[in-house]
């Protein structure tokens, strides 16, 4: 069972920041020479690999929290599994805000660039 919580707490995480961090500027095509675009593109996403990961920390704090919910209850097995849980939820939520803020500094390094971002 701790391996079992111990595996998703390490996973979830990951997989997570995976899946949000997919999403692609939309730039207005109009008078853009694509060519650029792709070599502008890749240098800010080379930029954005600069964001911190903020999956540890929110899993960390989740933990926590989760932790002090089970050992106010007074059940230590609760407790242990109140951490796992606030440490997946915690993780997903730092995974989700380093995507997002890779996801901001790309778009707004191609606005430095003069492309005209859209979403």
């Amino acid at each position: 069972m701790k391996n079992t919580i111990l595996y998703v707490i390490l996973v979830t995480p990951t997989l997570a920041a995976g899946c949000a961090g997919r999403s692609k500027p939309i730039i207005d095509p109009a008078g853009v020479d694509m060519i650029q675009y792709q070599n502008d593109l890749e240098q800010c996403e080379q930029i954005a690999q600069q964001v911190e990961q903020k999956t540890g920390s929110g899993a960390a704090g989740g933990a926590l929290v989760g932790g002090l919910i089970g050992a106010i209850t007074g059940d230590s097995d609760r407790a242990m599994r109140s951490a796992g849980v606030g440490a997946v939820a915690g993780g997903a939520r730092g995974a989700g805000a380093t995507a997002r803020e890779k996801s901001q500094v790309i778009k707004n390094c191609l606005r430095n660039r003069g492309y005209k971002i859209l979403n």
